[in-house]
Order: C-alpha cells, then sequence, then structure tokens
C-alpha cells in the first residue's frame, strides 16, 4: 500500500503538472491554432470527420476503453491517479482559458508551449499519474518496449495525430508548426522523466587504494566495487575502485581521494537511474 505522505506527493505533482500544461495551451499553442497532439487532437480530427462540433464528448468517448484497458493492465493505482489527472487537466485548461496571450508567431507559440507543456506532463508522468488519453496508450506501449524512452513513444503518437490534422483540415503549414511543438514536448518530457534522475559513477585508479575505499565507506557512507585490470605500461595489475554516488557528493569525493594520493586517476561519468541500496528501488511501474 502506498502511504498517504507519497499518495499526496502524486496529487501535488500532478495538479502542478497539469496547471503548468494547460498555462503553455492557452498562452502559446490555442491562440496559434496549433494541435497539441494527444486525444484532444484526435478527437478535433473525428469531430471535422464526422461534423460533430462536441469535441469534448468525443475525447471522454475515446477515454473510457483506454481508462478500462489501463485499470485491467496497469492496476487500480494507476487507473486512480490517472482519473485525477484528466480530472485536473480539464479544469485547468478551462481556467486558464481567460489569461491574456501574448503576440507570439506560430514558431514562438510552437518553441514555448512545447517547452511549458512538456514540462508539465513530465512532472505528471515522473509522478507515476497520466491525464488519460494517449498518455494511456503510451503507458502501456512501454510495458511492452521498456527501452524505448516514453517521450519518443509520445512522439510518434503526436505527430501521426497532427498529420491526420492537417489532411483533415486541409493545413499543412499548421500541421507542421504543431509537429515542431510536439517534437519539443517529447523532448522536453524525456528531460524531466529521466535527466533529472542522473547520479554519478566514478572510476578511480589509485595505490591507495584501501586508504580511499575506507574513507568511501567512512565519509561518504558509500560502498564501492574493485575491478581488477592491468597497466598497459607497466604490466602491473591494478585495483579499479567503482563507486556510484549523488550528485552533491561529488566534490567530496574528489576531495578525499585527492587528499590521500594527489596522483590519483579519476573519471566521472554521468549514471541514469542508479538502483539498490541508498539509490531508489525498482517499481514495475517505473518510466
Amino acid at each position: 500500500m502506498d502511504s498517504k505522505k507519497h499518495i499526496l506527493s502524486v496529487f501535488i505533482k500532478t495538479a502542478v503538472g497539469t496547471i503548468l500544461f494547460s498555462i503553455g495551451f492557452n498562452l502559446f499553442l490555442v491562440p496559434n491554432a496549433l494541435n497539441a497532439g494527444g486525444l484532444t487532437g484526435l478527437s478535433m480530427v473525428i469531430a471535422r470527420l464526422i461534423g460533430f462540433d462536441g469535441i469534448g464528448v468525443i475525447t471522454a468517448l475515446l477515454n473510457l476503453p483506454l481508462f478500462a484497458l489501463a485499470g485491467l493492465k496497469i492496476g487500480k493505482k494507476f487507473f486512480w491517479y490517472s482519473l485525477f489527472g484528466m480530472a485536473c487537466m480539464s479544469v485547468s485548461i478551462d481556467i486558464f482559458s481567460v489569461l491574456p496571450t501574448p503576440d507570439a508567431e506560430p514558431l514562438i507559440g510552437a518553441i514555448y508551449g512545447g517547452i511549458i507543456g512538456g514540462l508539465g506532463l513530465g512532472i505528471v508522468f515522473s509522478s507515476g499519474a497520466t491525464t488519460g488519453g494517449t498518455d494511456i496508450i503510451v503507458r502501456l506501449l512501454k510495458l511492452k518496449w521498456r527501452d524505448v524512452p516514453i517521450g519518443v513513444i509520445s512522439i510518434v503518437l503526436d505527430m501521426i495525430v497532427a498529420i491526420l490534422t492537417g489532411v483533415v483540415f486541409g493545413n499543412i503549414v499548421l500541421s507542421l508548426y504543431s509537429g515542431i511543438a510536439i517534437f519539443i514536448t517529447g523532448r522536453v518530457i524525456d528531460a524531466v522523466v529521466y535527466r533529472f534522475d542522473y547520479s554519478k559513477v566514478a572510476l578511480i585508479i589509485t595505490k591507495n587504494h584501501e586508504s580511499v575505499v575506507r574513507e568511501i565507506h567512512r565519509r561518504l557512507d558509500s560502498g564501492a566495487t574493485y575491478l581488477h585490470g592491468e597497466g598497459t605500461y607497466t604490466n602491473e595489475e591494478v585495483k579499479v575502485i567503482l563507486t556510484a554516488l549523488k550528485r552533491q557528493q561529488l566534490a567530496e569525493l574528489k576531495e578525499l581521494v585527492v587528499g590521500i594520493d594527489p596522483d590519483a586517476f579519476i573519471i566521472v561519468q554521468e549514471a541514469h537511474q542508479v538502483l539498490g541500496e541508498g539509490f531508489r528501488r525498482y517499481s514495475k511501474d517505473e518510466l
């Protein structure tokens, strides 16, 4: 069972994310008649084809089977989180529709609408929820293709909607601008969902490896692993220290290593989603 603190965190992040998306949507996309993709964009296409003005009704009807499938495939927790996200999105889009819009050309609207919208959706996705619609389709497809970034899946689905919009509405130029917004949105989603979770991995080569490892344990409260290697010049066996650490620990690591061995060789790399003791635990709901 999720703790009340975690549930509250999901609801707050979902609310903040949907508000950000709604602000970007109303300020930059709507005034320039740009398609934000997703189920709303698909509903616009269907409404145009069948001559029916109830885009909201079509969106709701398309959402019903998706939510039912999500409840079966992903679980009740995801179902309720996403239902809350869809409700927040619907309400916030209407609330922020009264905001005064800047006089921005379509390209500027596509760029800033994509950035703000992607930031908002990324926050929602990283909380474990969605806003319904194609967001649910993305999560379902992510269960099948675990190695494909979630932003890439979103881009493909939304590009299909953008192309359909251009064909049905007969305005390819707006579809091209919409494609820019959709692409930027997808990249920002990936930045929020994945890159904010980066840690560091350090490889350390030193003759004083025992002292360095002891200080890593004591000062950083981190573990380390010996990798066995061989120097190319001396042909001597060496122990390479491998350790994962948080970003804020990097400066202290370098200080302690250099303090023990000024001639130590240190290689620092980005590490994406470090899982295990001292870091996050893996969950099947991970993106």
